[in-house]
């Protein structure tokens, strides 16, 4: 029974979700750190009580290290030597990493239910060979005592970035890997994204009192720690820009020099904290939504981080208005990494930027609080899906808070990034690993801006109102999960009444691409054939724009067969579906060919159709020349 129970009840919560067989693991984390800053080293001790909700008995667990990649020799640092186009941020900086400049994770002991569990570490995973089973529906609690050294900063965490934070400390403690559908997930960390598991977080943190901490959850003790935290925020800008200057960060000698800060962090699947002796704090309340926290260190940027909670502020209230309402009651930026990254309950970001590139990222990072924060897709197996999703967002929220328009719509730039790509020869399906591209510049330009494209063209082929109604089924649906590319299929088709299959099938397993064109425009008798032609590998369905001589115009939607459907069509018409194995598919009008001034197959460039030469067609049969 004490196995039976928590069984029946996954089983009863899944079947008023809808979610048939669906089940994920749970975690509660509690961690007690103590930060040594003139040694850079930490010492911590972790509780872990890890619930077993799958239908499989577990005989090992798997732990993520992820400062071990910060070593000469490691996996990312090979990677980052042989392949073509390194990312810049980490080239051979941690070849070259002295011993003090190195990261390290070092597991001093492991327990489970208090017995002693073998175990060893290759890289940056630890593999555990367990003292009992974990059966289904069963809950067993592992104790560790770990000792670590933060390394250099290059990529995402770490000391001293750039821009002289302290600490920016993501991947940082040692965490358990997803199990999943699909088995371990223990994914040697080489440079990209990440899977975690859904849980509870307790964490205290000892460091030297002159620190301000930044940190993924509610601290539980906000007036002991208020030397800095609140306060700063009634500073002028004079009072702290003086206290920044020439001001060197303070050293810890002893435990009585050190604060503790205490977080909790209720369901989230990952923890990250950053610590600065010269973080300025700044805060701003959403109507009906999270407290915004904004940690800067006072320098020749601070004018634009003083504008930025503004920005914020609309942005989270347009989210929430569109695409569902974001779930906690706190959200952070904080200087620190070394660009962008997304954690739970806010991100690292660096500062030295104009206001709109620091407004920019920005909003990527907390739309992420939707795409990966709530929505917690596999990023190694899925980074189009959090990515691809965010850039979306991303683009039309930031023409919103601009009052931009861009034309013909928001995500344009990320069109023709794919298509460059495409044209390039050195695309790999969308399906492929994050961190086995052969190139970055492949893996960046298909998880960002082809994983975009393929939400644009969405709204494309289902309509607008459909697309809208089934982003917020979708994140209603699945908060808190896993999704997977097949569960934001079936949203979409239920929302829309289309058969998508065809569509995620090919946009994410291959690389085919999109090339329509009119063959010809031919009058017969008193009416005109149209003649359209795939010359591409890629099918689609058509909006095609007949103009005619009198100055009015009309469209045409020609949808696929295998659709079963199609979007609304408000002022279109509707054509006869194209069977796609068919490579023509004609229109005949009831209009005679010399009334015909133009026509033209996706006019508003809604489809990344890689060659928009022959997507027009003239009167003389002069051909417009398209970009």
């Amino acid at each position: 029974m004490r196995y039976l129970i928590p069984l029946l009840m996954i089983m009863f919560q899944t079947s008023l979700s809808g979610q048939i067989c669906y089940w994920q693991q749970h975690v509660d984390y509690q961690m007690e750190i103590d930060m040594d800053v003139d040694t850079h080293q930490l010492t911590g001790t972790q509780t872990l009580e890890y619930t077993n909700n799958s239908p499989d008995t577990l005989y090992r667990v798997f732990y993520h290290l992820y400062f071990n990649a910060f070593q000469p020799g490691s996996m990312m640092d090979i990677r980052s030597l042989n392949i073509e186009d390194p990312d810049s941020r980490v080239a051979d900086r941690i070849s070259k990493l002295q011993p003090d400049e190195i990261g390290f994770l070092k597991i001093n002991s492991l327990l489970q239910d208090g017995i002693e569990v073998e175990h060893f570490t290759t890289g940056t995973i630890l593999e555990a060979k367990l003292s009992k089973p974990i059966l289904p529906g069963a809950t067993t609690s592992f104790d560790m005592e770990f000792h670590g050294q933060v390394p250099l900063q290059i990529r995402r965490s770490g000391r001293d970035n750039a821009e002289g934070v302290s600490y920016s400390m993501t991947q940082w403690y040692p965490k358990i890997a997803e199990y999943d559908y699909m088995g371990w997930h223990p994914t040697p960390y080489v440079g990209r994204e990440f899977h975690g598991v859904w849980g509870d977080y307790e964490v205290k943190l000892h460091i030297d009192k002159s620190y301000i901490v930044a940190a993924t959850g509610y601290l539980q003790n906000a007036e002991e720690v208020g030397h800095g935290y609140d306060k700063s925020k009634s500073k002028s800008k004079s009072e702290r820009e003086s206290e920044g200057k020439g001001k060197s960060k303070s050293k810890s000698k002893s435990r009585k020099d050190k604060i503790t800060w205490h977080f909790k962090a209720p369901m989230v699947h990952d923890f990250m904290w950053a610590a600065d002796p010269d973080y300025q704090h700044v805060t701003a309340q959403v109507t009906n939504g999270p407290k915004l926290h904004f940690f800067y260190i006072a320098d020749s940027a601070t004018d634009n981080w003083e504008k930025l909670p503004e920005y914020t502020v609309k942005a989270f209230a347009y989210m929430n208005e569109n695409y569902g309402q974001y779930p906690y009651q706190k959200y952070s930026v904080i200087q620190g990494g070394d660009g962008g990254m997304e954690y739970p309950m806010g991100t690292l970001i660096t500062g030295h930027r104009s206001l709109k590139s620091l407004v920019g990222v920005t909003v990527h990072e907390l739309i992420h609080s939707w795409y990966q924060g709530v929505l917690a897709n596999n990023e190694s197996l899925y980074p189009w899906m959090d990515e691809g999703f965010t850039s979306f967002v991303s683009e039309e929220v930031m023409d919103y808070l601009f009052e931009e328009r861009s034309e013909p719509h928001p995500q344009i730039n990320h069109f023709n990034a794919y298509i460059n790509l495409a044209r390039s020869n050195k695309e790999e399906p969308l399906s492929t690993h994050a961190d086995h591209f052969n190139l970055n510049a492949a893996a960046v330009t298909a998880a960002y801006s082809k994983g975009a494209v393929f939400l644009r063209q969405l709204i494309y082929i289902i309509g607008e109102n459909n697309f809208k109604a089934g982003m917020l089924r979708y994140f209603d649906q699945w908060k808190f999960k896993h999704p997977q590319p097949n569960d934001f299929k079936r949203i979409m088709e239920k929302e829309s009444g289309i058969i998508l299959s065809w569509y995620f099938e090919q946009w994410i397993n291959t690389t085919k691409t999109i090339d329509y064109g009119i063959q010809s425009v031919e009058g017969q008798d008193n009416q005109t054939v149209i003649v359209l032609e795939r010359d591409g590998d890629m099918v689609m369905p058509i909006d095609l724009q007949v103009n005619y001589t009198s100055g009015s115009s009309q469209t045409f939607n020609v949808p696929l067969r295998m659709m079963r459907n199609h979007k609304p069509l408000g002022d279109m018409k509707l054509a006869d579906p194209w069977p796609w194995t068919y490579p023509t598919h004609q229109l005949v009008l009831d209009i005679p060919s010399d009334q015909i001034e133009s026509v033209e197959i996706d006019p508003g460039k809604q489809m990344a159709d890689v060659n928009r030469d022959n997507n027009y067609y003239g009167s003389h049969n002069k051909k417009k020349q398209g970009g």
